[in-house]
């Protein structure tokens, strides 16, 4: 897989005032910026292209970040006049993506606003049946009952075994193709696609922080990582 997209659109109203002036992708963890954590190890995962939509403040994240250069990337913006939330933002850079694609099927997507030492080399490649597959945790204290469920790589809703999605994932281009790119949320479409039995799922058991408010960006600028 050499594809992946992060999403960076959102305005963050849950980490005002930081995202006042900031876009929340640039704010800072151990001195560099949520997104650079990101595209560093991308790169290092053999990932080429990457994509990254952008609407709040976005010529700040575009003048930061450039043309990917300096992380050994290439980097391309899908620009949103508004934000178009999780699926309408990708939907709206499918455009962008496809064309990267070449003969591959699947592309990675990484929420901007989370910290983790995921590997992501070990996302997989082949979905074979499946539209997506989803990367889990377990659950944080701001989300104590879950997502989904696992048993083995099979996701279900059950009110058992919950486990937190983490803003991971690879998705086949199908999953996306019959959406017009409209302002919308990624977890109906999840919760949709689980239910037919589309997607699969691995669990993450190390670091992993989703970085919503102001206090947990202290607290984690303050935990030794």
């Amino acid at each position: 897989m050499k594809v992946a997209m992060i999403l960076a659109a959102g305005r963050g109203e849950r980490m005002k005032p930081l995202t006042d002036q900031t876009p929340k992708p640039l704010l800072t963890v151990k001195g560099i910026p949520l997104i650079e954590h990101h595209l560093n190890k991308l790169a290092l995962a053999g990932f080429t292209h990457v994509v990254i939509n952008v609407a709040w403040l976005g010529e700040q994240i575009i003048h930061a970040l450039g043309d990917g250069s300096r992380f050994n990337l290439k980097i391309h913006f899908s620009d949103e006049k508004e934000a178009l939330e999780t699926a309408g933002g990708i939907v709206n850079a499918l455009p962008i993506l496809l064309p990267l694609l070449e003969q591959q099927q699947e592309f990675a997507v990484i929420n901007a606003d989370i910290f983790t030492d995921f590997d992501f080399s070990a996302l997989p490649t082949n979905l074979e049946d499946k539209l997506g597959h989803l990367i889990l945790v377990d659950n944080p204290v701001h989300n104590p009952n879950g997502d989904f469920s696992l048993k083995g790589s099979e996701m279900h809703r059950l009110k058992k075994n919950q486990f937190t999605f983490s803003g991971i994932a690879v998705y086949h281009k199908e999953m996306f193709s019959s959406l017009i790119a409209e302002k919308s949320a990624l977890a109906p479409l999840l919760f949709e696609k689980v239910a037919q039995n589309r997607l699969s799922g691995q669990l993450h058991n190390g670091f992993w922080f989703d970085v919503g408010t102001p206090q947990r960006l202290d607290y984690l600028n303050q935990m030794e990582i």
